[in-house]
């Protein structure tokens, strides 16, 4: 199920990094599996995605490297940091996910993570195709341009 934005929910964690540092082909929208000291942690809102990424292991797509804290009150029945965490997707999502990362070199980039409406984790996950150093200058470049813009039409009413 292709998704362009996430429902409105709550947001917990964004990587605004991603659409500077790829070009975001598609995007697709799964389900974490998650522990509940982990959920607990998120509904505090606070995690990291930015240095993680997605893979596939055995016909699964999984989390890797998202750092989500340690929930304080849990003691000794706490989640570990960095672990892998399997993303839930339906079989033909994973299917064409594996397809595009293999033959094509694609990536996928966790885009945003946040619950739903339902109060249900989700991860807004990006296929996407590393950008070249000058290509990384140009969205700079319009990026630029497109606040000058608004700039101007301000000042000119």
């Amino acid at each position: 199920m292709a998704a362009d934005k996430p429902a409105p929910g709550k947001l917990v964690a964004e990587n605004r990094k991603a659409r500077f540092n790829y070009e975001i082909m598609e995007t697709f929208e799964a389900g974490i599996s998650l522990t509940g000291t982990e959920v607990k942690s998120l509904r505090l809102g606070k995690s990291n995605i930015a240095e993680s990424y997605a893979t596939e292991q055995n016909g699964e797509i999984f989390l890797i490297n998202a750092h989500i804290p340690e929930y304080l009150q849990a003691n000794r029945f706490n989640h570990e940091p960095r672990r892998l965490r399997r993303l839930l997707l339906h079989r033909k999502e994973i299917n064409k996910l594996i397809g595009a990362i293999q033959r094509e070199g694609m990536t996928l980039i966790p885009l945003k993570l946040y619950f739903n409406q339902r109060g249900i984790a989700k991860l807004l996950l990006g296929l996407a195709k590393g950008k070249k150093v000058h290509d990384k200058r140009e969205t700079e470049k319009k990026r630029d341009w497109e606040r000058e813009k608004g700039r101007l039409l301000r000042e000119k009413g």
